[in-house]
C-alpha cells in the first residue's frame, strides 16, 4: 500500500469547510484537479452512501468514478472508498487551528504499483484539489482578486 498525504490551512471554521465537502452542489464545483468539471449522478452523503460521478478533463476526456462514503463524522472526517480503478481510500480530516481549519488529505492506494505509476498525477492533483476547496470555502466576492485570499493565485 502507498499513501500520499498533504494538508492545507484554510482561514475558515471547521463547519464552513465541512459544508463545502458535504453539500453536493458545492462538492461538484471544486472536486478534482485544476481544469476538471464534474457531473454527479448520485451523491448520497451519508455513511455507506453511493457517490457516482463523471469528471470531465480539460482534454475533453471523461473519467467515470464510483465511490462509497465509507465513514462520515460531521464535521471532522470524511472517508471515501474509490470503488472503481484505481482503487484507493481517501481520508479527509478537519481540525481547528489558530487561523482557521487544517485540512489533512490522506490517499491510500491498494496497489503500490498503481500508486507509483500515478504519483506524478496524484500528488499535484491533490494539491490542486485543496486549492479549489480553499477557493470554494472562501467565496471570494465577484471582481475581487483571489490572490488577496490565497497567495500565489492570480
Amino acid at each position: 500500500m502507498t499513501v500520499f498525504k498533504t494538508s492545507r490551512e484554510i482561514p475558515a471554521t471547521v463547519e464552513q469547510v465541512f459544508a463545502a465537502i458535504s453539500q453536493p452542489e458545492r462538492l461538484a464545483r471544486w472536486w478534482g484537479p485544476t481544469g476538471f468539471t464534474n457531473t454527479f449522478n448520485i451523491c448520497e452523503f451519508k455513511n455507506g452512501g453511493h457517490w457516482s460521478f463523471t469528471m470531465h478533463g480539460p482534454d475533453g476526456r471523461d473519467y467515470p468514478n464510483e465511490n462509497v462514503f465509507a465513514e462520515i463524522e460531521p464535521p471532522r472526517k470524511v472517508v471515501v472508498q474509490h470503488a472503481s480503478e484505481p482503487k484507493y481510500r481517501l481520508t479527509i480530516e478537519l481540525a481547528s487551528a489558530a487561523a482557521g481549519t487544517v485540512v489533512s488529505w490522506s490517499q491510500a492506494f491498494e496497489s503500490s504499483e498503481v500508486a507509483n505509476r500515478l504519483e506524478h498525477i496524484v500528488v499535484p492533483g491533490n494539491e490542486q484539489n485543496l486549492e479549489r476547496l480553499s477557493v470554494e470555502v472562501l467565496h471570494a466576492p465577484v471582481g475581487d482578486r483571489l490572490d488577496k485570499y490565497l497567495p500565489g493565485i492570480n
